[in-house]
């Protein structure tokens, strides 16, 4: 008889410009994607989750204000994307929940990496047992919390005749080398900013939450001397496991570099932004590629980055040894990734699967990823 279950991932990352939905089946180690939805925050809400992940001094009342309401939309689209796809609640055996990060410190004491929507609101809303948490369980053992995805990268997208290398541009960017071994475990990092940055200064001087096509960004020019100051930041210097987020690469971080460049046209800096994201991508891809043929490589690109045609259009100039194309050509859209990588983990939570991330995030020990909060 076919082992068949289904499960339920969402996610809201860290650009927060939507939050993305899906129901998998898996029969027989097999991923099918089933439905897709996504949603928007309402707008005063995501302005009150960029404004804490920019200033995180924030009352107790608010605090659990916000998880609350995180959860609740959360549970919500949920709903939506069951009752469009005429999915049973009773059919799924678990919603696996990423949560919004708002705040994200590992390797220090006292280490911690903060996810809200809460997950109780989320199970009673729909019914169905909700898993959260999966982030703060790696943490708790010495990992950086990120990259998971990674787990996800090696199971779908393992070739044996390929090297590959999966490329997700959300707010931040991280790197997964998955190589032709199928013994080797995958290795991931973030590599610093995706659209975060980019979403950031269009917001600021086009009111628009970002840059279509990198449209704008290709009327402006690099400017050498700001992208230098940009790659002087300390974390593309570090060494992997690590991971970083709106707590590194935000509004202030961005306002100190343009400190001593205020006379450089708003076009340019769009332009630099993005030059930052395609040469911190691809100075990180040429540092930790693995010691492997250059023929027969790929780079597969998920997030919204993938849309950015600027953007990918710099990643193929500077990776000339890569073809370099969206994860659709090998049946996962771009858009839903990072959805079915929680889909997935929650399949192994709920069957008490011990994951062992070391290589990934630094982690200790092997454990079972995430909470359960049945419904």
């Amino acid at each position: 008889m076919d082992d068949i279950a289904y499960y339920i991932g969402i996610i809201s990352g860290t650009s927060m410009d939507g939050i993305d939905c899906v129901a998998i089946k898996l029969q027989n180690q097999k991923l099918e994607l089933l439905a897709s939805h996504s949603s928007k925050y309402p707008e005063d809400l995501r302005q009150q989750l960029f404004s804490i992940c920019t200033n995180p001094s924030i009352s107790l009342l608010q605090f659990g204000r916000l998880n609350v309401a995180v959860g609740k939309v959360f549970g919500k689209t949920i709903n939506t994307l069951l009752s469009a796809n005429h999915l049973n609640p009773k059919m799924i055996a678990a919603i696996g929940s990423h949560g919004q990060t708002i705040f994200h410190s590992p390797g220090y004491p006292d280490a911690f990496s903060l996810q809200i929507g809460d997950p109780n609101t989320i199970a009673s809303l729909t019914g169905i047992t909700t898993i959260a948490d999966f982030r703060q369980r790696d943490v708790s053992v010495g990992g950086q919390g990120a990259p998971l995805a990674p787990l996800f990268h090696q199971y779908f997208f393992y070739n044996k005749d390929l090297t590959r290398c999966i490329l997700n541009i959300g707010g931040m960017s991280n790197i997964t080398w998955i190589t032709r071994n199928p013994d080797s475990t995958p290795v991931g990092f973030d590599t610093g900013p995706g659209n975060a940055l980019m979403d950031l200064w269009v917001s600021r001087w086009k009111d628009k939450p970002f840059d279509a096509g990198g449209e704008w960004a290709s009327s402006g020019n690099v400017h050498a001397a700001l992208l230098d100051r940009f790659l002087e930041e300390a974390y593309f210097q570090k060494s992997a496991p690590k991971s970083t987020g709106r707590e590194l690469f935000n509004q202030n971080w961005l306002d100190q570099c343009l400190a001593d460049f205020d006379s450089i046209a708003p076009t340019d800096v769009q332009r630099t932004l993005l030059e930052l994201t395609a040469r911190s991508v691809t100075e990180a891809i040429a540092q930790t590629s693995p010691t492997e043929s250059d023929s027969g490589k790929e780079l597969l690109v998920c997030g919204g980055g993938v849309y950015n045609n600027l953007l990918m259009s710099r990643l193929q100039q500077l990776l000339p040894a890569f073809e370099v194309k969206s994860t659709a050509a090998y049946g996962m859209p771009p858009d839903w990734i990072e959805a079915s990588t929680f889909a997935w983990l929650a399949s192994k939570t709920i069957n008490k699967e011990k994951i062992d991330t070391g290589i990934l995030t630094g982690a200790c020990q092997p454990v079972v990823l995430g909470g359960v909060y049945y419904s």
